[in-house]
């Protein structure tokens, strides 16, 4: 591997010097390539055998396919690399042992999707508390069905994840009137956005108060696993359980377990453990659990926004700057996206 810090004359590279690889399960590759082309030469790779054929000589890898194994499988194919992006805001795929313990850099989206995130979450919280899936339902039947709902102004949503993520959703949250505190992987200080920012060792003693627990934490081996039977027993009866990190943060039997006993009262997923979610999976007949398919990040245009995102860094790269939003690959997220 090229060392990262070999490189004193990116600046002086005209296009030609520079391939990039882009790994993608698109045909044509992700939308804004052209525009790459006109600062590098550029490989489209699809899977492990293209890929193996792509890297070598190649000093910058693109990976908008987050959700492939082909980075591990071909990594000894990667002979110049000095910089590995990701257009997404997890990296966990990407979190292999050989990638961490080399000096390649890696960046992430992080920033791209926070708003609609954010917007997705209230959004459910929303729809919880006016009961909108039975007015839907009611609709369907021609039936008129008055009842009572509930406000959420100085409700408690707790956020576990506290990184830029976190904070879009904890933002909109307050803004709606209701009380907001945050879990990280360490306490920090509360500040304009979390009441509180707690340990996430002190999740247990937090879960009880809570009436919205909110998932917005990356998958790393801390979280993996992190909401299973205990901790869904911990909850309030009535609160509800809100997905945008990772499926694999919940273990997915002791949600239906507890959606099915009663101990917590609804859940919004827009992320599972399988996915797509088996059509006969038991999560769609409750009719309290709101199901998306993996696209609360994803507004109109974001393709584009990941390109241009990722075209600024290379500029970054190129006139010999730092990287932003850089992956702690020990840790398995960006500063700030705790």
């Amino acid at each position: 591997m090229a060392d990262n810090g070999a490189e004193s004359s990116r600046g002086v590279h005209d296009a030609a010097a520079l391939r990039i690889t882009v790994l993608s399960d698109a045909p044509d590759g992700p939308p804004g390539i052209d525009r790459l082309r006109e600062h590098a030469e550029v490989v489209l790779a699809h899977d492990e055998a293209s890929l193996r054929r792509a890297l070598p000589g190649s000093r910058i890898l693109v990976v908008t396919d987050f959700r492939t194994d082909a980075l591990e499988a071909a990594w000894e194919a990667a002979d110049s690399l000095e910089w590995i992006h990701a257009t997404s805001a997890g990296v966990d795929q990407l979190m292999f042992d050989a990638l961490i313990e080399s000096d390649i850099p890696v960046t992430n989206a992080q920033g791209i999707f926070d708003r609609n995130i954010a917007e997705y979450v209230l959004a459910q919280i929303l729809m919880f508390a006016k009961d909108s899936a039975n007015n839907l339902r009611y609709q369907q039947q021609h039936r008129w069905q008055h009842r009572d709902t509930e406000t959420i102004e100085n409700k408690r949503v707790l956020v576990v994840g506290a990184g830029s993520i976190g904070h879009s959703i904890g933002r909109l949250c307050r803004a709606a009137g209701m009380q907001v505190s945050g879990v990280a992987r360490r306490a920090k200080a509360p500040n304009d956005v979390f009441d509180a920012i707690h340990a996430q060792d002190d999740l247990d003693s937090l879960l009880p108060e809570a009436d919205y627990v909110v998932v917005a934490a990356p998958l790393t081996e801390s979280t993996e696993g992190l909401f299973d039977a205990p901790r869904f027993a911990a909850m309030a009866k009535h609160a509800r359980f809100i997905n945008i990190g990772r499926g694999a943060i919940v273990v997915t039997e002791d949600l239906v377990a507890a959606l099915a006993a009663d101990e917590i009262a609804g859940a919004a997923l827009d992320v599972f453990e399988t996915e797509p979610l088996p059509a006969d999976h038991p999560l769609w007949d409750f009719d309290n659990v709101l199901i998306s398919a993996h696209m609360a990040g994803d507004f109109i245009g974001w393709r584009e926004a990941l390109m241009e995102q990722f075209l600024d860094n290379l500029a970054r790269w190129r006139a010999g700057e730092s990287l932003f939003n850089e992956v702690s690959k020990r840790h398995g997220y960006a500063p700030g996206n705790g």
